[in-house]
Parts: structure tokens; C-alpha cells; sequence
């Protein structure tokens, strides 16, 4: 059943938050980047993000009726997804401290177009043809961002992609939860086994770098607990809608991207993004007509 107009709004609200408060953590990482390993920053960054989760979790009427209970029945999926997350952050992180804001970022909003790929095996969603054409409009936009074979290409190009497909699939598995499983709660699991991942990555590679200052402690915790908030915003509004219903207003991101890279980097690349983000956007724009158009003509059932 499709939720009501009133459901969807609120999640579409809280997706348009998440991905800004995505970009802001974005901008504490690139200033960050050049002084601490990236496997260091995501450290922090799960770590001081448990903060919102614990607080929203002492907060639900709904976790202190059923108990207060913190194990859940797929406590295994949480881990795993926070594996996920891992890889996606180190992924993402990277590409940021290598390129520019918004083209690393608008890379990674192929995001959408991989969550409705990734809808069919593990959902069990349908895609027709109107969204397979999306998913292809969505890829030709990336190979022009990235130009591969030109001079401008380098593998950091490859990252984003990397960490969209790791989002993305922690992203279609928040589906797969228990309905009454607090959102705190499957935040905190993804929390955790993020952590436990990128410190493996963390004392397996560079190790770790002291914090010099005040100041950039300051700023690690920010990190956290704006990257924090940002996922409870996400996880909430994919368990109010479904994925391939919400997905296409992701893309605000990279108009949010572009105008803080350009505050705060004077970064414009301009050259780099058109026209490929017209098509990156154009796909995920697809998508959401053949959602709209399948609304009216099958009313209440979604058929995707």
C-alpha cells in the first residue's frame, strides 16, 4: 500500500534534511581530509554519530514500552549494514579529500538509480522498462562526469561509485526490519559495525593521527553528530516510503553540494558537471514520473 499524502510528505521532508546535513558533513571532511586519514575521520564519525541515536533511543515511548530492549531478531543485518556503511565511507571520504565537493558528491547520487536496481533481488520489487531507461540515462550521466579515457579521468572517479553502491544497499536493507524495530535502534547496529570497520581499516593502514587542536576537535564532533542526524533522517523516511518513491528528491543534494563547495572551497567545476548531471538527474526525474503515473492509474497499489 502507498502511504498516505500526508507519510509521504513527511518523508520526503526528511530526506531533503538528511542530504543537507549530508553536504555539511562533507565540508567538516574535505577542511579535515588533509590532515587526518579519511579511515580516521569515519572513526570519529560513527562514533560521536551514536550520540543522536542513544538520545532519540532514551527518548522512544516505543523502546521503553517493549522493554527497553536493545537486541533485535536481525541484530546479523544490523552488523552488516554498518559493514557496508563502512566501505561507503572510506569510499566517499576519500573522493572528497581528492575532488572537488559537488562532483564527488553528484557522482554518488547515482545513489538512486542503484537503490532501484538493488530493489529487485532484494526486495522484491518489479522495474519496467520506463525504469530500466532511467537506470541507463543514470549511468550514461556518471560516464560523462567521470570521462573515461580522457585526460581528466582518474581512479578517485571510481570512489563515489563505490560508495553509492554501499549506501545504496544499506539503504534498500533498512526495508527488511522488523516494523516495530525503533529507527534509533537500527542506527545504533549500523553505527556499530560501521565502527568496528573502518577501525579495522584504520590500525590495518595508516593508523592513527593525534588531533592537534582544539579547534578540530570541535569540529570531529560536529562531524558526528551531523552525520548522525543525517542517517536517523534517512532511515526515518525509507521506512515511511518506499525506496524508489523517495529517491529521486536525493538529487537536491547536488545543487546543495555545488553552492557549499563554492562557499567554502571556491570550487565551480562547471566543465565537469554539465552535461552529465543533467542526465545523473534526468534519471532519477524518470523515475519519479513513472512512480506518479503509476499512483493515479493503479490507485492505492503500487505495481513498480
Amino acid at each position: 500500500m502507498l502511504p498516505a499524502p500526508r507519510q509521504f510528505l513527511r518523508a520526503v521532508v526528511y530526506v531533503l534534511f538528511a542530504i543537507l546535513l549530508f553536504d555539511l558533513q562533507g565540508v567538516i571532511i574535505k577542511y579535515l581530509g588533509d590532515r587526518y586519514p579519511v579511515q580516521q575521520l569515519a572513526s570519529f564519525r560513527n562514533l560521536f554519530g551514536l550520540i543522536p541515536s542513544l538520545l532519540v533511543l532514551l527518548l522512544s515511548r516505543e523502546w521503553h514500552a517493549r522493554g527497553r530492549k536493545l537486541r533485535i531478531r536481525q541484530w546479523r543485518l544490523g552488523l552488516l549494514r554498518g559493514l557496508s556503511i563502512a566501505l561507503a565511507q572510506f569510499c566517499f571520504y576519500l573522493s572528497i579529500t581528492k575532488m572537488e565537493l559537488a562532483t564527488a558528491s553528484t557522482l554518488a547520487y547515482i545513489s538512486p538509480v542503484l537503490i532501484t536496481m538493488l530493489s529487485i533481488p532484494i526486495l522484491g520489487h518489479q522495474v519496467g522498462i520506463w525504469r530500466w531507461l532511467a537506470v541507463l540515462i543514470g549511468f550514461l550521466g556518471v560516464l560523462l562526469i567521470m570521462a573515461p579515457g580522457s585526460a581528466v579521468f582518474t581512479a578517485y572517479s571510481l570512489l563515489p561509485i563505490g560508495a553509492a553502491f554501499g549506501y545504496s544497499l544499506s539503504t534498500v536493507c533498512v526495508r527488511l526490519f522488523d516494523d516495530h524495530v525503533p529507527t534509533s535502534l537500527i542506527n545504533m547496529y549500523a553505527s556499530v559495525g560501521a565502527l568496528i570497520g573502518v577501525l579495522a581499516i584504520l590500525f590495518s593502514t595508516s593508523g592513527y593521527q593525534p588531533v592537534a587542536t582544539t579547534r578540530d576537535w570541535l569540529l570531529l564532533v560536529a562531524m558526528g553528530l551531523v552525520g548522525g542526524c543525517a542517517v536517523l533522517g534517512l532511515i526515518s523516511a525509507y521506512r515511511l516510503a518506499k525506496p524508489a518513491s523517495l529517491s529521486p528528491y536525493e538529487y537536491f543534494g547536488i545543487p546543495f553540494a555545488f553552492i557549499l563547495g563554492w562557499i567554502f572551497f571556491d570550487e565551480a567545476p562547471f566543465d565537469k558537471l554539465i552535461p552529465g548531471v543533467f542526465l545523473i538527474v534526468a534519471g532519477g526525474m524518470l523515475i519519479a514520473w513513472r512512480e506518479r503515473k503509476k499512483r493515479v492509474d493503479s490507485g492505492p497499489v503500487l505495481t513498480e
